[in-house]
């Protein structure tokens, strides 16, 4: 996923950064999700997110964006207010892409490779059976 800030502004320090990835895996822990990475700019953040199939992703995305925007105005307001005001911190939008029915672990495989080889077959099968395991073990029934 990506989030922007109202209008882009380049709002985000290393500081304000790294609180949003402490609130956003609080969030996800609270949705029985799992925020895999995080990263972002002065001006956007990505996620890469890991939830049950249960969890609605406009849900999961209006309480990310809720919470990291309330709990960061609270503690940088002096920052924060010099970019942004009305009480808007987030973009309305946002990009939600999905690994198409991929599993992450197989997503991860092929990312850490980037290429394709004679191993890679013997990964992918054992990335495919931990993403198993790993599913039964989080989500039983599932």
């Amino acid at each position: 996923m990506v989030f922007t800030p109202k209008y882009r502004r380049e709002v985000f320090t290393g500081e304000i950064l790294h609180r949003c990835e402490d609130i956003m895996i609080e969030v996800c822990d609270s949705f029985g999700a799992m925020l895999v990475e995080f990263n972002g700019e002065h001006d956007h953040v990505h996620l890469l997110e890991h939830y049950p199939p249960k969890v609605a992703l406009s849900t999961l995305v209006n309480s990310l964006k809720g919470v990291s925007a309330r709990l960061p105005r609270k503690e940088f307001p002096v920052h924060i207010r010099r970019y942004l005001w009305g009480g808007h911190f987030w973009s309305p939008s946002y990009l939600a892409a999905s690994c198409g029915g991929a599993p992450l672990s197989i997503m991860l495989v092929c990312r850490k490779r980037g290429t394709l080889d004679a191993d890679f077959e013997a990964d992918i099968a054992s990335a495919r059976e931990a993403t198993d395991n790993e599913m039964r073990d989080t989500w039983p029934g599932v």
